[in-house]
């Protein structure tokens, strides 16, 4: 039983054999000639396909994933200050390390106070992810992209936990990642309302990223996303979760990812207990060193240290089914019962 699909879930049929249609076409979709030109049409063609099913009207830089497509907007946006939540994903931290960082309140929610106070600057860029990876926390991005827009700043909306399952928040630039919606992993996207937001560096994707394009991924992916284009997740599927004690107050926690706490457990013999029962589960704080370490997600959120030391990470996928959640509550129950 997978349990784990936030961290990547299942290849879909659909992407499976949209990727190996592509795995046919073996030119280069930058070259001149026909077998060239027959690969751009098709790269171009999922392009559309990939708008269409977002619902986004802006631009698409194709990337290897959510990590280069965040390096690419914080590198390279005409903004200036960058201004990050206290609970985004590591790459974020690790493409922008000076960032300035924006705290939350204990529920998981930027402090939307202090956020505008912060944009008070010569158009700072601001990244918010949409859905927390950890404690799958949807952020109110209405309300922020209200906030940066009247400072004359720029959202950027990390979008790759919501993207496919979630209608597109409003934003600037969003962050896209296949594999997490049931495409291939190793592509991904930086959506942009217009190329003028950032500065070309050369090479493919009319001139902002390098690299040849990879066709056969591509596909994939919007054929993933076309075959996401409904509900991604009956909420039926997640009820028998919501009954558990344990699950951390959030804002507005979504159909598929929470985090929950099990008293006297530590998350390590957790994972550990799903593991030897067939589930496949996450931790909501890293061991490092044969030491419990906080996770960085709950610390801001003030979760008290013996919780979070306690508290894994289930996600839900396009594919998992009532009854792996109804067993998963079964274990859970039996091991916090024994704890």
């Amino acid at each position: 039983m997978y349990l784990d699909h936030a961290a990547t879930t299942p290849l879909r049929p659909e992407a499976k054999a949209a990727m190996e249609d592509g795995f046919r076409l073996w030119a280069n979709p930058s070259s001149p000639h026909a077998e060239g030109r027959k690969a751009r049409s098709l790269l171009e063609d999922a392009r559309e396909r990939i708008n269409t099913a977002l619902g986004w009207d802006g631009e698409v830089i194709f990337t290897s994933g959510a990590s280069e497509a965040a390096a690419l907007a914080l590198h390279s946006a005409k903004a200036g200050a960058r201004l990050i939540s206290a609970v985004e994903h590591d790459c974020i931290f690790q493409a922008m390390p000076t960032a300035e960082r924006l705290p939350v309140r204990s529920d998981g929610a930027l402090d939307l106070d202090i956020l505008a106070e912060a944009v008070q600057r010569e158009r700072p860029l601001v990244a918010v992810q949409h859905v927390n990876s950890e404690t799958g926390n949807r952020q109110d991005l209405q309300a922020i992209a209200d906030v940066v827009k009247d400072s004359g700043g720029l959202l950027l909306a990390d979008c790759a936990q919501s993207a496919g399952k979630l209608a597109l928040p409003p934003c600037d630039m969003a962050i896209v990642s296949s594999h997490k919606f049931g495409g291939p992993i190793g592509v991904g996207a930086l959506l942009v309302r217009d190329f003028a937001l950032l500065e070309p560096s050369g090479g493919h994707e009319r001139g902002y990223r390098r690299g040849t394009e990879n066709l056969p991924d591509v596909l994939g992916m919007a054929a993933a996303l076309e075959a996401a284009s409904g509900r991604y997740l009956d909420p039926f599927v997640l009820e028998p979760i919501n009954s558990l004690e344990g699950l951390l107050p959030l804002s507005d926690p979504t159909p598929y990812i929470r985090a929950i706490a099990m008293p006297n457990m530590s998350a390590t013999a957790q994972v550990m207990r799903f593991d030897m029962a067939g589930i496949a589960v996450s931790q909501g704080s890293a061991c490092s060193s044969g030491t419990m370490k906080t996770s960085r997600v709950l610390e801001a959120m003030q979760v008290e240290p013996e919780v979070a030391a306690n508290t894994i990470r289930v996600s839900l996928g396009w594919n998992t089914t009532r009854a792996e959640v109804e067993r998963f509550c079964e274990v859970w129950l039996e091991m916090a019962r024994g704890a």
